[in-house]
């Protein structure tokens, strides 16, 4: 049609100034969402360089189920290899974010004694699987919390870089009720969030709790109405994006968090340190100067799939023992 041969051209025109006068043109074309492959558990979709993932078992409360890990884990992997996906959003489709886990084994659910097929002496909480990879993500990680958000469900979100939720949502770190305890590295990441007393009240007492509490202590950073909440989740996820370099973003993040658990702030001179010299020898460090001093938009070159420095990553991996 005309509409997409204008689209083309007007692409590759705005392209190539950028190329010759190394400036930002704007391409105002409105971009369609995309989507990935399909997944049993998840919907995708991408639109200006975030990729929002939903959980879509509606009709169970999105609770967590091994499949739906092996889904989350199968598009991290794809978005993170994609460097036309610059941030990620988690939110729920129907009523609830995720509800915590499948509990449709009953009794069992939690009975690991017969599920173990591995050598080891004790088979890993799936729920620590994810939030370590989350931990390790690249790029910056939105939860839009849409409902329910209990067990699981509330844990998976700490190692996300933003949480905000709707006026619909709920929370509970219901553990202490189940007759188990906190799981997903939980207890490492809630007291970091919002402090040991009010993790180990909600933790010990296993109450469901209102947004106006998870905002007040800490936990979420806004509540929404529920028709803005994903709005709101993109606009946040737009100043991640916008007018900032991929490599200095996935440094900054991995930087923040890592030196959670670091024992001396000389660690942190340490990879600040290389992390200023190594971009500053290329053309990020450049074009940001150049394009503050031009009073332009960057046009950062560098790409997290293949520019990260040398240096990255600087942690050791840490065993399961």
């Amino acid at each position: 049609s005309k509409k997409i041969l204008f689209s083309k051209i007007y692409k590759a025109f705005a392209s190539r100034l950028n190329q010759r006068y190394k400036c930002n043109i704007h391409i105002f074309i409105k971009k369609e969402k995309e989507k990935m492959k399909d997944f049993e558990s998840l919907k995708t979709s991408i639109a200006n360089k975030v990729l929002t993932i939903s959980f879509n078992r509606p009709d169970k409360m999105n609770t967590f189920s091994g499949q739906m890990l092996r889904d989350i884990l199968d598009v991290l992997d794809e978005a993170e290899k994609d460097d036309d996906i610059r941030a990620v959003i988690f939110t729920g489709s129907g009523k609830a974010f995720c509800a915590g886990a499948d509990l449709s084994s009953g009794e069992d659910t939690f009975d690991m004694s017969e599920k173990n097929e591995s050598n080891e002496e004790v088979k890993r909480d799936t729920g620590g699987v994810l939030t370590l990879r989350l931990f390790d993500f690249k790029k910056p990680l939105i939860a839009a919390i849409n409902g329910a958000a209990v067990g699981v469900g509330v844990t998976m979100t700490l190692p996300m870089d933003v949480r905000i939720c709707s006026d619909k949502a709920k929370f509970g770190f219901v553990f202490a009720k189940r007759g188990i305890v906190p799981e997903a590295c939980s207890s490492w990441f809630l007291p970091k969030i919002v402090g040991i007393s009010n993790a180990l009240q909600w933790c010990l007492s296993g109450k469901i709790f209102l947004p106006q509490e998870a905002l007040e202590k800490g936990l979420i950073t806004e509540i929404t109405s529920e028709d803005d909440l994903l709005k709101r989740a993109e606009e946040i996820a737009a100043d991640f994006v916008n007018a900032t370099s991929s490599l200095s973003v996935t440094l900054i993040r991995q930087m923040l968090w890592k030196m959670l658990g670091a024992d001396h702030p000389m660690e942190a001179h340490k990879i600040d340190s290389r992390g200023v010299y190594s971009l500053g020898k290329t053309g990020e460090a450049s074009e940001g100067v150049m394009s503050f001093l031009e009073k332009r938009e960057p046009n950062f070159p560098g790409k997290v799939s293949k520019d990260l420095p040398d240096f990255y990553p600087w942690w050791k991996e840490k065993e399961f023992k």
